[in-house]
């Protein structure tokens, strides 16, 4: 994985299209290069489907952190240290819940370098009381797509008062 394939990968997650046409634009790669490298990053099984999703173990990214965050509270804080957590380079996604943890949040790292981290950059909000990581030894179900999860008769009957 070179730094073209990664700049490519990253223009396709940001510009949310594997268009060759925007992503040259974008990277300044020409769009020849762009279209063969997709290619071939779908043949290797980086990208994974014609919507361009990725497999982030193919990417070094297989280690999947799960931190609950223990906050003090303020007006508005959750949204300040929302912000901060989601910020921090390797998050993926954060979550402001309810009951005793304040955020959940989700990262997909290389190493326990990338892991010390990223605790640390929790830790260093000013606001983070406590945090509790777990490593995800494996995982059980992974879907980007919740529509596949429910039946079609199940959204018709819950989006049936939309209309």
């Amino acid at each position: 994985m070179d730094e073209r394939n990664i700049r490519i990968l990253q223009a396709v997650a940001e510009l949310g299209t594997g268009s060759p046409d925007e992503i040259a634009e974008h990277t300044g790669i020409p769009k020849s290069t762009v279209h063969y490298r997709l290619t071939k990053l779908k043949e290797q099984g980086v990208v994974t489907n014609d919507l361009l999703d990725v497999d982030l173990e193919q990417l070094g990214l297989d280690i999947t952190v799960i931190t609950e965050v223990i906050a003090e509270y303020d007006d508005q804080y959750h949204e300040q240290v929302g912000e901060q957590l989601a910020a921090i380079e390797g998050v993926n996604q954060a979550y402001f819940t309810m009951g005793d943890t304040d955020f959940v949040v989700i990262a997909h790292l290389s190493d326990r370098e990338m892991v010390h981290r990223l605790i640390s950059d929790y830790e260093a909000i000013d606001e983070v009381v406590r945090t509790s990581s777990q490593f995800v030894v494996e995982t059980v179900k992974d879907e980007s797509r919740p529509l596949n999860d429910f039946s079609l008769e199940t959204l018709l009957e819950h989006t049936a008062d939309m209309d």
